[in-house]
């Protein structure tokens, strides 16, 4: 007789990782036409809105069950901030119209006449953020199989910022801070050396020192939170886009580097280190 083993239960979570890396990123809450900023980290509408164009959603969809995925981020690489010069004219040669408009709906000219219109784009460039998306297990397998292969191309907050590869790292067991501790560094190979140089130097080693463990900030959902923001997506209709509030918790999580041989006497990895955090760590010091 066979013994058959018990799936998972209809009601079973879990958490998907995600890991969201390229050479730009932008992930703004606050936009206008000619001015267009970005989060230090990635917001849930643009995580949710990665999800919803793997899974092959048109804008004009409901989100569904994607509206109550929890989100947790870990900032594993911070990046730093590009600011991107643009200009707008119009091909035609014609003068810019202005935002106002007349009583039969059509835009007004500039006054005086302007042909070139200077916008402002804000990105995170060299970044890397690890998001942890907790919900149903039968979900999230779905999402897991969609972002390998998406109905849709992925973006990284905006359609010019591809991710790289791989961006899932598969489902794993637990909450969200769970998830995001066990998780090893996912820093580039050369933000992860010019890590160990600097505590090389820092601690008077006279060469790099490979840690055990480094402390990562991480902001993650939570009902009890003491923060508010306003990035959890309702509809990505363009004509009747909505967002709700969300409570945050900020925290910092001392998580497993990934050396291949860490220094069994580097005093980051000593118990006493793990209980607080080195307060210049998230810059590379």
């Amino acid at each position: 007789m066979t013994t058959r083993t018990p799936g998972p239960a209809p009601g079973d979570r879990a958490v998907l990782l995600l890991r969201l890396a390229g050479p730009l990123q932008s992930w703004g809450t606050r936009s206008a036409f000619n001015r267009r900023e970005t989060n230090p980290e990635p917001t849930k509408s643009g995580v949710i809105g990665l999800l919803a164009a793997a899974s092959g959603l048109a804008r004009e969809e409901p989100l569904g069950e994607l509206t109550s995925l929890r989100l947790g981020i870990r900032v594993d690489q911070p990046g730093t901030l590009l600011r991107d010069y643009h200009t707008v004219s119009d091909y035609r040669g014609r003068p810019l119209p202005q935002s106002g408009v007349t009583a039969k709906g059509i835009q007004k000219p500039t006054s005086p006449v302007k042909h070139t219109h200077v916008t402002t784009r804000y990105y995170l460039q060299d970044a890397v953020f690890l998001a942890a998306v907790a919900g149903p297990r039968d979900l999230l397998t779905t999402l897991d199989a969609a972002v390998r292969a998406p109905g849709f191309p992925l973006a990284l907050g905006r359609r010019s910022c591809p991710p790289t590869q791989p961006v899932s790292l598969g489902l794993r067991e637990g909450g969200l801070e769970e998830a995001l501790r066990a998780e090893s560094w996912q820093a580039s190979g050369r933000a992860r050396e010019e890590y160990a140089s600097g505590l090389g130097r820092e601690r008077g080693a006279g060469r790099p020192l490979y840690p055990a463990r480094v402390d990562r900030s991480a902001t993650l959902e939570d009902p009890d939170g003491d923060d508010l923001v306003h990035d959890a997506p309702v509809s990505f209709d363009p004509h009747a886009r909505r967002f709700t509030s969300r409570r945050v918790r900020h925290t910092w999580l001392n998580i497993p580097t990934g050396f291949t041989e860490p220094d069994a006497d580097d005093p980051t990895g000593d118990p006493e280190d793990e209980a607080g955090h080195d307060p210049f760590a998230l810059l590379g010091w």
